[in-house]
């Protein structure tokens, strides 16, 4: 595994891995066959090495892999702070631009197709709408919205309320102070990641702070192929989040998988294999 510290505008250091395809299934690239490049793009405050056992998964699938970061998180430098001011915009287009140029680069024949975790799949579908045509397709695992709506029981009711007080804390501390809860802190956040996630939470709707460009007309527009996988025991990403997340791509192309092991928000990337079945079946197939 190769790591490449990428240096974004603000001097922030945000890592990417890379892993070459090998063994047995390895494939040639033709012109008629290029081979899939899996850009994978963490949860919020999963970092990076948690999916290297994953990338291996895949890589000896035949498939080049790119583990990429969330600025502030896991071994991306500096963690957040009250002068940091980034969120959903600035992430998707400075921080991915940055690191799909690292990923062309190593892998230059190789199509890219996206793989976002959690809040890593929301930020995939926003790059996808400013990139169009530039990817191969886009996999969501254990990713939807963190609107309300999609949520049944009390946890609609946690969802209505809970963002908001996380956004208000953010706001009133100059930063997310996640690192200091045990439980679902989600590491130290940016207020404004915070505050853009709480808004989504609210309203339903992909309004970043700063947004350059409408990402709700863009994502109407996408058709791409998606494949969506929703993970048994995941209460973080239940069925009503990851449809919220999927309606906003009407011209897509989706498949969905349901994942029928407990293995929850998270175990999926430790426990591969199933997942991992499913996923080069799709990427063959697509």
């Amino acid at each position: 595994m190769e790591t490449v510290p990428v240096q974004v505008p603000d001097g922030s250091i945000v890592p990417v891995r890379l892993v070459a395809a090998r063994g047995p299934h390895r494939r040639a690239i033709t012109p008629d066959a290029p081979r899939a490049v899996v850009v994978i793009i963490p949860g919020l405050g999963v970092p990076g090495a948690y999916y290297e056992l994953f990338a291996d998964h895949l890589s000896r699938r035949g498939f080049d892999v790119a583990i990429g970061s969330i600025r502030g998180n896991g071994d991306s430098k500096p963690a957040p702070g009250p002068s940091s001011d980034y969120g959903y915009q600035e992430l998707v287009s400075v921080d991915f631009p940055a690191m799909f140029e690292v990923v062309r680069e190593r892998f230059p024949d190789s199509t890219p197709i996206l793989l976002g975790h959690s809040l890593g799949g929301q930020l995939s579908v926003l790059y996808a709408a400013r990139v169009r045509g530039r990817l191969g397709g886009l996999i969501l695992v254990a990713s939807g919205t963190p609107y309300y709506r999609g949520f049944g029981g009390i946890a609609r009711s946690a969802m209505l309320l809970g963002p908001s007080a996380i956004s208000l804390t953010a706001n009133l501390a100059g930063v997310w102070p996640g690192d200091r809860i045990t439980a679902g802190g989600f590491g130290r956040q940016s207020k404004v990641l915070v505050s853009d996630w709480a808004r989504l939470a609210r309203s339903g709707r992909f309004e970043p702070a700063g947004a350059d460009i409408d990402y709700e007309e863009r994502l109407a527009r996408l058709t791409l192929p998606v494949l969506s996988i929703t993970i048994a025991g995941d209460e973080l990403a239940p069925r009503g989040s990851a449809d919220h997340l999927l309606a906003k791509l009407p011209r897509a192309r989706v498949s969905r998988w349901r994942q029928p092991e407990r293995l929850g928000h998270n175990g999926w990337i430790v426990d591969p294999a199933s997942t991992v079945d499913r996923i080069e079946r799709w990427i063959r197939d697509r």
